[in-house]
């Protein structure tokens, strides 16, 4: 096969609408996700797709100033791309390590297609057709129609069942860390009551002081906890959280690169290692974090950080692949009213997703979607994902003591 070669690097923001906006211990997304949808252009006439998180004029022009690391390079150089855009040396003056993840995928999918395989492949074949996934449930507002409210229990208890009824999940994450955690436990409490035989995780994004993190765990001692996710801040915190109440801890927040990796290997902290393919800078990271984990007993699942389809094809590979994934997977893909792929949305079958079987990442873009979406951020913008429309000025804290109040009927103008 003749040699390939990396001619071009385009990038394109684009926001896609949520049904609802989104509450979160830090802030909210704000009724849409802005994401940057990645081309790498090749001599051979093959363009590759990444993407990322947030957008506009300096992510975009961060994605073009690699093409002087990567044009008239092959995209099959997966290694020596990663020293050319993110030594770990000069990490603490240039980190690109989201950047070099959607590169990556973007070249991933450009050797897939070039060899006529599946990504999957590449990393050693799949073993499992299908990746499950736990309902991913959030406090939201109502959007502009005044719809799709999550703010009491019964609102959380019955938008739980219409999920399960269309996508088939059998474990659930509730997003936490917007109200008190006595609300918000009551709140768990009433999921696990209403989906006997189902299993359960929660996650306030490190809000919770250290003894609020160990009262809420000891209160949930008798639920089927799939895992206790960042509960409090830090690998200390959490080592002490999971000796005070004997869950399972997990962490998408302070195990994220393999120094932090090998200190929870030398005091352990965290049980569940949550592998999310931005966050760690592509694909081929999170299985080498796998293959750790593996070897050290520690389970893993793949996170989600707000994708697009694109980003989700990557998910499915790596969760495809991976010998040791015990645990469902994350998505925020059911909150999203539409995408930028061909065919729309991907769709769950029985809680789970099918891994794309196309060469390379398997997915296509929708030239007419991708255009309306770019215009649409055009339009709206970004949004400070850590700001509350609903509170203003209020500021996150870490450990929080200032939690919203249920009751509130403020609403904000989406």
């Amino acid at each position: 096969m003749k040699p390939i070669r990396i001619t071009a690097i385009r990038a394109t923001t684009v926001t896609v609408p949520l049904e609802a906006p989104l509450r979160h211990a830090n802030g909210c997304h704000w009724g849409r996700f802005v994401r940057t949808i990645v081309e790498v252009d090749t001599d051979a006439g093959i363009t590759g797709l990444g993407e990322m998180g947030g957008g506009g004029e300096s992510a975009e022009n961060a994605i073009r100033a690699l093409e002087s690391y990567l044009v008239g390079t092959s995209p099959f150089d997966l290694e020596r791309q990663r020293f050319a855009i993110a030594n770990p040396t000069a990490s603490l003056y240039n980190n690109r390590t989201q950047l070099l993840a959607a590169i990556e995928f973007a070249c991933v999918d450009i050797v897939g297609k070039a060899l006529d395989v599946p990504a999957y492949q590449l990393f050693g074949g799949k073993l499992r057709d299908t990746v499950p996934f736990a309902s991913y449930l959030f406090f939201r507002y109502a959007n502009a129609e005044g719809l799709n409210e999550i703010r009491t229990i019964d609102q959380l208890v019955v938008h739980a069942q219409a999920l399960k009824q269309a996508h088939g999940f059998t474990s659930h994450k509730l997003k936490g860390g917007v109200f008190s955690p006595q609300y918000e436990l009551a709140c768990y409490r009433a999921l696990a009551d209403a989906f006997p035989g189902d299993s359960f995780r929660y996650d306030p994004n490190c809000a919770l002081p250290l003894e609020d993190a160990v009262r809420f765990g000891n209160a949930i001692r008798d639920i089927n906890n799939d895992y206790f996710e960042d509960p409090t801040w830090g690998l200390n915190g959490l080592r002490q959280v999971r000796e005070r109440t004997g869950l399972r801890t997990a962490t998408n927040t302070v195990v994220v690169d393999f120094e932090q990796l090998a200190t929870n290997i030398r005091d352990h902290a965290v049980d569940v290692i949550l592998l999310d393919t931005t966050f760690w800078g592509g694909i081929r990271p999170c299985i080498k974090a796998a293959g750790v984990c593996e070897t050290m007993q520690i389970g893993v699942a793949v996170h989600s950080s707000g994708e697009l389809g694109i980003q989700l094809a990557s998910m499915l590979h790596l969760g495809a692949v991976l010998p040791n994934l015990s645990y469902s997977a994350d998505a925020h893909y059911h909150h999203l009213s539409d995408d930028v792929i061909v065919g729309g949305k991907m769709s769950y079958n029985r809680g789970a997703m099918r891994v794309p079987d196309g060469p390379g990442l398997g997915v296509a873009l929708d030239r007419e979607k991708l255009g309306q979406y770019a215009d649409l951020y055009k339009r709206l913008g970004g949004y400070p994902y850590d700001k509350d429309p609903g509170r203003p000025g209020w500021v996150p804290l870490v450990p929080n003591t200032e939690w919203a109040d249920p009751e509130d009927a403020r609403r904000p103008a989406m």
